[in-house]
Parts: C-alpha cells; sequence; structure tokens
C-alpha cells in the first residue's frame, strides 16, 4: 500500500507541474512544449484515476472478507 501512496503523490505532483509549465509557455509563446505538457498531464491524470479505481476496489474487496 505504501508504493500506491507514493505513486499517487508523483502523479498528483507530476499534473499540477504540468499546469505550471502549460501556463508559462502559454504566456511566453512556446505553444510546442505546452502541447506535450497538456499530453502528459493528460496521461498522468488517466493513471492517477486507474490507481484510484484499482485502491477502491481492494478495499471493497477487504471489507467482504
Amino acid at each position: 500500500m505504501g508504493k500506491k501512496f507514493l505513486l499517487n503523490i508523483f502523479y498528483n505532483l507530476g499534473i499540477i507541474l504540468s499546469l505550471f509549465g502549460i501556463i508559462w509557455c502559454y504566456q511566453n509563446g512556446k505553444y510546442l512544449p505546452a502541447a506535450f505538457l497538456v499530453g502528459t498531464g493528460c496521461a498522468l491524470l488517466y493513471f492517477k484515476i486507474q490507481l484510484m479505481k484499482e485502491i477502491r476496489k481492494t478495499f471493497k474487496e477487504k471489507g467482504q472478507d
């Protein structure tokens, strides 16, 4: 469970840094890196959602035992 906790923190930091990077790129007119950061942020968000679903499933299975 500790590994999943750290993975969740990594995903959160990655999403936050991607958002800050997108804002910085937009303000400075660098649209190609901004597009890369949008893709990276979306991928991290997808992985985070999958991790949350897996954790919920694990808790439901433990509750039924």
